[in-house]
C-alpha cells in the first residue's frame, strides 16, 4: 500500500470514528438529561427500568462513545493495542446482535406474549390520567393514549385490559382515546388537562359500541412488518459501518508495524544516512 493510500484511508477512518463518537455524545447527554429531569417517563413498562428511554440512550452513546474513541485514538497516534481493542469491541458488538437477534426470532412466539402480558400489568399498576409527563418525555397514559390515537386501537389484546386498573378499580371504563367518536370528530385528545371541551365521557359510559374493537399489539405487528424495509436498511447500515471498521482497523493494524521501517512511507532511522541508503538502492 502507497503512502497516499495509508493515509487516506487513516484519516477516512479518523473522521468516521470521531463522527460517531460526536453521535454518541449526543445520546449520553440525552440519556443523562432524561434520568435527571424525567425519571420514569418515556416507557411502556415501568416496571422494567432498564427499558425505558433514559436508560437505552445512555446504553447506546456510553458504549458507541468507548468503541469510537479506541477506533479514533487508534488511528491517530498509530497504536496497534488500541486498533486490536478496537477491533475486539466491533467483534463483540457484533456477535451480541447476531446472538439476540437469533434468540428473538426463535423464541418470537413467547417473547409475544411475555410483552403483552407485561403491557397489560403497566396499564393495570402504572396508568394515571392526570400524569402527562411532558413533550420529550411522556408518561404511561400519555404513550398509551397517542398509540391508541394513531392506531385506532384500544388495550393491548381488547378494550377488556382496561377493565379494573388501579386507576378506576370497579369500573369496565377506558381511556377517552379509545373512543371512535372522539377521533371522527377531530378532537384533540387532553385527558386530564381540564381543557374543558365539551364532549361526551364515552370512555366511561360502558358501552363497547362506541370504542375500538381491535387491539394495539395486532395493530403494532401490522405497523412493524409494514417497515421491514425501512429496519432492514438501517441493519444493512450498522452491518456496514462495523465491517468497514474491522477491515480497516486491521488493514491499519498491518500496516503500523512495518511504517517506520520501510521506504514506502519515507520514514528513516537516525542512525542510517540519507545518501547512503539511496546509494545502496543505486548498487
Amino acid at each position: 500500500m502507497g503512502n497516499a493510500g495509508y493515509t487516506c484511508i487513516r484519516r477516512t477512518f479518523c473522521w468516521l470514528n470521531i463522527i460517531l463518537w460526536l453521535c454518541s455524545c449526543a445520546f449520553l447527554g440525552a440519556g443523562l438529561w432524561l434520568r435527571l429531569s424525567y425519571e420514569g417517563y418515556a416507557t411502556l413498562l415501568p416496571q422494567h427500568a432498564g427499558l425505558s428511554a433514559d436508560t437505552i440512550f445512555m446504553a447506546i452513546g456510553g458504549t458507541g462513545f468507548v468503541v469510537s474513541f479506541f477506533g479514533c485514538c487508534g488511528a491517530w497516534v498509530q497504536s496497534r493495542c488500541l486498533l486490536v481493542l478496537y477491533f475486539m469491541l466491533i467483534v463483540m458488538l457484533f456477535m451480541s446482535e447476531f446472538l439476540v437477534g437469533s434468540i428473538a426470532f426463535l423464541f418470537r412466539g413467547g417473547l409475544g406474549r411475555t410483552l403483552a402480558n407485561e403491557l397489560r400489568f403497566g396499564i393495570e399498576r402504572h396508568y394515571n390520567a392526570s400524569d402527562r409527563g411532558s413533550l420529550v418525555a411522556p408518561s404511561v397514559a400519555a404513550i398509551w393514549d397517542s398509540v391508541q390515537q394513531s392506531f385506532e386501537c384500544c388495550g393491548v389484546s381488547s378494550y377488556e385490559d382496561w377493565y379494573d386498573i388501579q386507576s378506576w378499580q370497579g369500573k369496565r371504563w377506558v381511556p377517552e382515546s379509545c373512543c371512535r367518536m372522539l377521533y371522527d370528530q377531530r378532537q384533540v385528545l387532553t385527558e386530564g388537562s381540564g381543557d374543558g371541551l365539551i364532549r361526551p365521557d364515552c370512555g366511561r359510559s360502558e358501552n363497547p359500541a362506541l370504542w375500538w374493537d381491535k387491539g394495539c399489539a395486532h395493530s403494532l405487528q401490522s405497523w412493524f412488518t409494514g417497515q421491514l424495509n425501512v429496519v432492514g436498511a438501517v441493519g444493512l447500515g450498522i452491518a456496514f459501518v462495523q465491517l468497514f471498521g474491522l477491515i480497516t482497523s486491521m488493514l491499519l493494524f498491518c500496516t503500523v508495524k512495518h511504517k517506520r521501517s520501510s521506504d514506502t512511507y519515507k520514514s528513516y532511522s537516525p542512525s542510517i544516512d540519507p545518501q547512503t541508503r539511496t546509494s545502496s538502492w543505486e548498487d
